[in-house]
């Protein structure tokens, strides 16, 4: 029996979702085309309700390199909404790696992990402004 299936699978455990919010947390699975901002490139998005601060959640046939980007999309508009700044994110957002928002995006070499060397589960806080 093949464990080729099993070894590409990566769990992910959401945490800091603040409940007290409405709208749906997206976890979204990048290689590096598109991340973060094209949502449309993302190789698969799980939606969540907001009923517990921490999801786990889990992709199959997840390739050798990837990034992770989670968002609480409040208003289910499948984007991130930005504040008055236009700039800022008005809603929760959190990156593998630990990669956060500077004055930009973070790139996907900050957010960037290897199936082969990352903990189970990998661990994603959503930060809120």
């Amino acid at each position: 029996m093949s464990t080729n299936a099993t070894e590409s699978k990566v769990t992910i455990a959401v945490k800091g979702i603040d409940v007290s919010r409405p709208g749906k947390v997206l976890v979204m699975l990048f290689a590096e085309e598109g991340f973060p901002k094209q949502h449309d490139k993302a190789l698969r998005i799980i939606s969540l309700n907001t009923t517990k601060t921490e999801q786990v959640v889990t992709f199959d046939e997840t390739p050798q390199v990837f990034a992770v980007k989670v968002l609480h999309d409040e208003d289910e508009d499948g984007r991130v909404t930005k504040n008055w700044t236009g700039i800022w994110p008005k809603e929760g957002l959190g990156f593998s790696n630990g990669a956060r928002i500077t004055f930009k995006a973070p790139s996907f070499a900050s957010a960037r992990l290897d199936r082969n060397s990352v903990a189970s589960p990998i661990v994603i806080t959503v930060r809120y402004p």
